[in-house]
This record gives C-alpha cells, structure tokens and sequence, in this order.
C-alpha cells in the first residue's frame, strides 16, 4: 500500500489489482493515480495484496481486522475514489466486488459509502467483451453507493496493451485514457481533506 503523503492534502483512493502479485489491472491504476498527484492530490493504493488481506465480507462480524478497519478509515478520508477490476466472466473480481462490500460498515456515517465523491473507473480484460460489461458493473455499484462515476471510463483490452515495471502502457492512446481517469476524478473531487 501506497501513501505518497502523509499532509492533510485531498486524498485519492485506487481500489484493484488481482492475487498474485503486481498485473495489468494494478499498474493501469497506478498510472491514473499518478496522474491525480500530479494534480496535487494525496494518493492511496489498494492493491491486489492488500485486497487479499481482507476477509470475505461477514455483515455480522462484532469486529473487524486491522486490514478492513484500515481499509475503511482511509476510505473515510478520501475526496475520490478510483476502482480498477479486471473482468472475469463478464463481470468484476470476487477480490475488489469484496472490499467494495466492505464499504456497508460506513452507511451509518455522516457522508454515508461514496456519497457525493467522484469515483473513476477501469476495466482491464483478455477481449473487448468483458471490459464493457464489468464498467457496466462498476457504474451501477459506484451509483447503489451513491458516488458520481466519472464521465470516462477506461476499458483496457490486455491482449493488445501490455505493461511494464516502469509504470508505462505499450499504447500511448491507453496511457492517455487512464491519465484522464486520475484527472477526472482530481478535477471533480472536493479540494478538501476528509478526517
């Protein structure tokens, strides 16, 4: 997990990545939230790893891991949001569909789930096909949490883009799009820090 500020700027969160290890979905995340610092924004990463630690979603749970109340408190936080999925079966992950369950523990707070925060989105898949059904997805989650979904949105196809350690796309066009995902959502976000 990555905090590239610990002052009282706005914070950007990036929920996504899949288990076992750093793969398309988390790098084209990272570079939408580089893309909100540059804009002058705290950012956060939830990745794949961090994902995995925290347990399957339980309602009824009298208390949480230090993983999910971490997790919820930052979230707290944050002025926007950006969700990464990749698209299995038509759909987004188990992985990140869990930490966005995770969400219910803040219905009873005074700005309750997403409400009113901008929340960008990607969608990476192996084909066109799921990468439209699962930002389908991903709006309609982002408005039953009652966030704002950013007007782009960023289908990645990883048959033909591919990613390096270095935090570049083989596609200039695809770095471009997830570029304008962290711009949306800095430009729309609240200039002011959440606690």
């Amino acid at each position: 997990m990555l905090e590239t500020s610990l002052s009282p700027r706005p914070l950007v969160v990036g929920i996504g990545g899949t288990i076992g290890g750093v793969a398309s979905t988390e790098r084209a995340l990272m570079i939408a939230l580089d893309s909100a610092g540059q804009a002058g924004f705290a950012t956060r990463l939830f990745g794949g790893e961090a994902l995995a630690q925290l347990p399957l979603y339980n309602p009824k749970a009298a208390e949480r891991s230090a993983a999910e109340r971490e997790f919820i408190a930052t979230v707290r936080r944050a002025s926007a949001l950006i969700i990464a999925s990749p698209g299995y079966h038509g759909s987004i992950s188990g992985l990140v569909k869990n930490a966005l369950d995770l969400l219910e523990e803040t219905a009873r707070d005074a700005r309750p789930y997403l409400a009113d925060i901008p929340v960008g989105l990607i969608a990476t898949a192996y084909g066109w096909q799921a990468t439209g059904s699962t930002i389908a997805a991903l709006r309609s989650i982002v408005h039953a949490l009652r966030g704002w979904p950013t007007p782009f949105a960023a289908a990645i196809n990883t048959q033909i883009t591919k990613f390096d350690d270095e935090g570049g796309a083989s596609d200039p066009a695809v770095a471009e799009q997830l570029a304008l995902v962290g711009q949306q959502v800095a430009r729309f976000a609240p200039m002011v820090a959440h606690g």
